[in-house]
């Protein structure tokens, strides 16, 4: 029972602080500079972006709360990284057109703020953060593609591998794992997606599928991971996610071979 009532109260205050409006606030000022960065280039750019880290990492840490050693610190970065993403992604639209998506673009940054918030008192879902993460990294490689073009593999991938890992590093973290383990389980997860998007500048495949693949790697690396540390056994999950990861691969030869 009384632990029933602590839930509770963690949940009430939880409820107080998504009413509260510098979480409004912060989602929609990080809109405001996703919708400058996809009206503008070069320096406005970049200070979009800087601005956005800045002010997302310290509204993260002043609305999420404390850190606490069991969570890990990634949980931070993640409403930033989903605003860079959506500044990035919304190049690949017509100014114009994006300019009208800035609404959108706020609920879904409140959507992670009010996520992350959740997870920090107990309550948050598994399975809504996992696919949060693929959204996010999906995003953030369709605009990296689109702003350096896949002729130039070098910055791209790079630029790729390090959300990636600021992203495995928020997946470790909630799947228990801390510390040196979660980095090291981020930096196997991050290379293994620098590969297959290494592989798919290859193929050069059109549109946001190679995007696609890309986020699709880091699912299936994810889960995988996970199912390990359940105690499945190797041959079930090389089975399982490698007939998902051979899926992916299958329809990427096919968009190369359309397009």
């Amino acid at each position: 029972m009384m632990d029933g009532m602590l839930r509770g109260s963690r949940a009430q205050r939880l409820l107080q602080r998504i009413d509260r409006p510098e979480v409004v606030g912060l989602s929609l000022v990080l809109a405001v500079l996703a919708a400058v960065g996809w009206v503008s280039g070069g320096t406005w750019l970049a200070v979009a972006v800087g601005l956005q880290l800045a002010i997302g990492g310290a509204g993260a840490v002043r609305l999420i709360g404390p850190a606490r050693p069991e969570l890990g610190l990634a949980r931070y970065a993640t409403p930033a990284i989903t605003a860079l993403s959506l500044t990035l992604a919304g190049r690949l639209l017509a100014p114009g057109t994006a300019v009208l998506l800035t609404p959108l673009a706020a609920v879904l940054i409140w959507a992670v703020l009010w996520l992350e918030m959740r997870t920090a008192v107990g309550l948050g879902a598994r399975t809504t953060l996992d696919l949060a993460l693929v959204g996010i990294l999906f995003l953030a490689a369709a605009g990296i593609w689109r702003l350096f073009g896949q002729s130039t593999w070098p910055p791209p991938l790079a630029l790729i591998g390090l959300v990636s890992f600021v992203l495995a590093v928020r997946a470790a973290e909630g799947r228990g794992s801390t510390g040196l383990r979660a980095l090291g389980l981020a930096l196997l997860h991050s290379l293994a997606v620098a590969q297959a998007g290494a592989a798919l500048v290859l193929l050069a495949l059109p549109g946001v599928a190679a995007p696609a693949v890309v986020a699709l790697s880091f699912y299936v690396w994810g889960g995988a991971v996970e199912a390990l540390d359940e105690g499945r056994s190797n041959r079930s999950v090389a089975l399982e996610f490698g007939a998902l990861a051979l899926l992916g691969l299958l329809m990427a030869l096919l968009l190369h071979q359309i397009g």
